[in-house]
């Protein structure tokens, strides 16, 4: 039994003898692996030491670079292309400033040129012949910074023309109101031979939102305060349809009241203009139907328009106007206003207190016909005519597949006054003592005028026109008078 107890121990330990003997070799292979190993970790970690010492200089040339504002061949591309990047961001800044100081503010203008020849001038009439001439408005809208919710802005309007068309020789003759030719311009004062550039308006106006401190976006009524050299007709006796003559009517009847304009009731400086003050209430509350409230005065007269005289006899205008919807929603403009003026000028050469009252209506009766109507009395004072209707339409061309050409028809009535026709009509004009006609008036003038206004394109319009007078100045002896022309606009 020992015997074999010990014999089994033998086997066992010779068996045990070889994995004794293979255990150092399996640690010797284990470590040259390991070795093998580190080996590499070492050349990549010398790899990326070379690799971030070259990323330092790289960054270093490229923060040098970045120090100068000069692009280098010899720089980084990196370098280069930021650099390239930062001034094409700042180049495109630059105009962004530009358009943000120049944002909301509205410039135009425009040149028109009218070419008219008359028929039917008594023979011999001065300035009879063909006329010819021109004149450019530009009209720039300056916001302000609003002071709280209050809008500020300024607007100028500057103007130049040569050539006062056919007016001289109607004026001449005796007629009423009928001047041809309402672009016709030339500076006060000027040699016709040159063409002088008047500041025709400048003036501050100030729209406060109601109620004063309200907020603003909650606002439905608004009161504008305007003051300085201004255009009347900018505020009263508007008028879509007929109210501007370098694209729709040219007599100027149809441009405004004949009592305000022609008549001379506004009292305006040889160039047209004067100062004022003009306080509007407007009311947006039904926003298909504001509505707005105007008073103003203005500086009036031979002084008072141009500066020489404070408001010593003014003219007072009032005016209210509302925007109805009527003929299926179509949009029409209703405007009545009066005015008066304590020291004007009558027929006679005497001065007195002049009140009068008008109307001025465009109402779009469908989508490319716009109708329109004025009405103007002389309820006190004297001028050679006191009542005056003019009435027409404006008809878009796009019945016709000419969206932006229109026809403009108009027809206006001159009522003598009856006082001038008592008067006997002396026709001394300048004053001089010396008759300027010899007629006795004792009708109305009548003026119809037709005109075809061609988009050549957005730009630039040309419109041949046709007008015909009757009964000038009153005369139910004299001729009619045709008047043919052609106007072409540019405006921008």
């Amino acid at each position: 039994m020992k015997l074999a107890k010990l014999t089994a121990a033998l086997v066992a330990a010779g068996l045990a003898l070889p994995v004794c003997a293979a255990a150092p070799k399996t640690d010797a292979a284990t470590l040259h692996k390991l070795m093998e190993r580190m080996e590499k970790l070492e050349a990549r970690n010398a790899e990326l030491e070379k690799e971030v010492k070259t990323l330092k200089n790289e960054s270093a040339e490229i923060a040098k670079g970045l120090e100068s504002e000069r692009i280098s061949q010899y720089e980084p591309e990196l370098t280069s292309r930021l650099k390239a990047t930062e001034k094409d961001v700042l180049d495109m800044k630059k105009p962004s400033k530009i358009a943000e100081a120049l944002d909301g503010i509205k410039v135009s203008a425009n040149v028109a040129t009218v070419a008219q020849r008359a028929y039917g001038f008594p023979s011999g009439t001065n300035h009879g012949g063909s006329q010819l001439n021109y004149r450019g408005d530009i009209a720039v809208e300056l916001p302000l910074q609003s002071i709280g919710d209050v809008e500020q802005k300024i607007f100028a309007h500057v103007r130049v023309g040569q050539g006062l068309g056919l007016n001289p020789a109607f004026t001449a003759l005796g007629y009423f109101g009928a001047a041809p030719n309402a672009v016709a311009f030339q500076a006060s004062g000027a040699n016709p031979d040159d063409s002088v550039l008047v500041l025709g308006e400048i003036w501050y106006q100030a729209a406060i939102p109601l109620p004063f401190g309200g907020f603003l976006p909650d606002s439905r009524e608004t009161l504008e305060l305007t003051f300085g050299k201004m255009d009347i007709f900018t505020f009263f006796d508007q008028n879509t349809a007929a109210g501007d003559e370098t694209t729709q009517f040219l007599n100027s009847v149809f441009v405004h009241n004949p009592l305000l304009d022609a008549g001379g009731e506004v009292g305006v400086d040889a160039n047209g203009f004067q100062p004022g003050f003009v306080t509007s209430y407007v009311n947006s509350s039904d926003k298909s139907q504001p509505w707005r409230l105007s008073l103003a005065v203005f500086g009036a007269g031979e002084r008072g328009s141009n500066y020489q005289r404070s408001f010593d006899s003014p003219l007072y205008m009032a005016q209210a106007e509302t925007q109805l919807k009527l003929f299926d929603g179509l949009t029409g403009n209703y405007r009545l206003y009066g005015w008066t003026r304590s020291d004007a000028d009558n027929f006679d050469g005497t001065t007195s207190r002049h009140t009068g009252v008008g109307v001025s209506v465009d109402q779009r009766v469908g989508d490319g016909v716009n109708l329109f109507g004025r009405f103007g009395h002389l309820a006190k004072g004297d001028l050679p005519f006191k009542d005056v209707i003019s009435i027409g339409a404006d008809i878009s061309g796009s019945y016709w597949g000419r969206a932006n050409d229109a026809i403009g028809i108009g027809y206006a009535w001159l009522n003598s006054n009856s006082a001038y026709r008592n008067y006997g009509g002396s026709g001394d004009l300048d004053g001089d003592g010396i008759p300027d006609f010899t007629f006795i008036p004792s009708n109305a003038e009548n003026v119809a005028e037709i005109y075809y206004r061609f988009s050549v394109s957005p730009q630039f319009q040309l419109t041949p026109d046709l007008q015909w007078i009757t009964r000038g100045g009153g005369n139910g002896d004299a001729d009619p008078v045709t008047v043919i022309g052609l106007r072409a606009n540019i405006a921008y």
